[in-house]
């Protein structure tokens, strides 16, 4: 739909009001949406609900294609049994009507809650809503029910997570495509690294790489959110420390990370490394990590729940006494996901999720160790893989080498 839709360019100034022009352009196509919203009405069918509000970047993005910007003011999606709507300020103009799967209508900010009201004008008053219980914040909640007056207002966050679990062929298409591309990120960090050279200076080379990569593989995307934490020395000790300006040195426990976001989704890279060369106490704790990596990758197969696989690694490392030294959970969920918004925290890999693997879900394996300062070995170890699990196993997306034998840069 090309033009100008409701736009008012004199007169009084509305409420809210629509402005479609130039051609939508999404990451999938218009049947796999439809797919995703039939789920979520069976959803709502089945909890009774007459309108979801969804608040997240996360579910906005899932169910309409439209990753927004917030920048200080809220976004939604609206879906009815017969609409799918989004809701965006004035400020992003016609752009999320071209990157949204359905409606939009744009509100403006001239009288504050403008938003809700545009948002009431679908759901209508005295509805059963369904709304994001992980996301939306007290002060929204309450304009909420005073805006909308909902008869009853129900969570649908745990339910949307569920659906999430189970990626598509398409999803998993995008998703094999990202992990090739954190590969490109990978390979052009480690053609970076050498002593003397900062952090930052290796984190630039394999994001450059991974961006350029992305808009070969997808020149109709939008370019955004591609990322890489590189890490050196003492700043290994944490998975999501920041790069720094340090300079890496000879013997240098390394951590490599990359991050590529594609339309959204976002997959990962990360790999230990040694500057040179690598002493007799790191590598032991090196190798036990690597170790303990592809035995969780065994693991990872339908049947096996997120508990079972988490103490079964954690027994690895206990009869080798490095459970202490173990710092978070050994994987996660991918889809859409982001340092920014989205967590599948029912389909982790630790002792309290009793989620069971299914083909079709898209899990990580990253065991990471963590040795203090002043003990031999001292650094943090990760490696991390990403798998599909598949009718009898699992199928590795991930193709960067790991281990002694590939990582000492030399």
């Amino acid at each position: 739909m090309d033009g100008i839709s409701n736009f008012a360019t004199t007169g009084p100034r509305p409420d809210f009001y629509r402005f479609h022009q130039g051609d939508k352009v999404l990451p999938f196509t218009d049947a796999e949406y439809e797919a995703r919203l039939a789920g979520l009405r069976a959803i709502m069918a089945d909890k009774g609900i007459d309108a979801v509000v969804l608040t997240s970047m996360h579910n906005v993005a899932y169910y309409s294609g439209f990753l927004y910007c917030a920048f200080g003011r809220p976004y939604a999606q609206v879906v009815t049994a017969t609409e799918t709507v989004t809701f965006s300020a004035g400020i992003d103009a016609a752009q999320p009507w071209r990157r949204c799967y359905g409606d939009n209508i744009t509100y403006t900010d001239w009288q504050r809650n403008n938003y809700w009201r545009a948002i009431l004008s679908v759901t209508g008053s005295g509805k059963v809503i369904g709304f994001e219980g992980d996301h939306i914040s007290i002060a929204q909640k309450a304009l909420l029910d005073e805006f909308l007056a909902p008869s009853n207002a129900v969570d649908i966050a745990p339910a949307t997570m569920t659906q999430r679990f189970h990626k598509s062929p398409a999803e998993l298409e995008l998703i094999r495509s990202g992990a090739a591309v954190a590969d490109v990120g990978g390979y052009a960090i480690r053609d970076a690294i050498k002593a003397g050279v900062r952090e930052i200076d290796v984190a630039m080379a394999g994001r450059d790489a991974m961006e350029l990569e992305i808009a070969r593989r997808f020149p109709n995307a939008e370019y955004r959110d591609t990322w890489v934490w590189f890490q050196s020395g003492i700043n290994t000790d944490g998975a999501h420390n920041s790069v720094t300006g340090r300079a890496l040195q000879r013997g240098d426990v390394l951590s490599l990370n990359t991050f590529p976001m594609i339309s959204g989704y976002y997959t990962a890279l990360e790999r230990t490394l040694f500057v040179e060369t690598v002493d007799d106490a790191s590598l032991k704790v090196w190798e036990a990590n690597v170790a303990a990596h592809e035995y969780g990758m065994s693991l990872l197969k339908p049947g096996a729940s997120c508990a079972e696989v988490t103490h079964a690694i954690n027994d690895f490392f206990a009869e080798r006494d490095l459970l202490q030294y173990r710092t978070f959970g050994y994987g996660h969920s991918f889809g859409i996901l982001s340092h920014y918004y989205g967590r599948e925290a029912g389909l982790e890999l630790r002792e309290d999720i009793d989620t069971v693997l299914e083909p079709g879900m898209v899990i990580s394996m990253e065991p990471m160790l963590t040795i203090p300062e002043g003990q031999p070995g001292a650094g943090g170890y990760r490696e991390h893989d990403i798998l599909i699990i598949t009718e009898d196993g699992n199928e590795n997306i991930t193709g960067f080498p790991y281990g002694p034998q590939h990582n000492v840069i030399t």
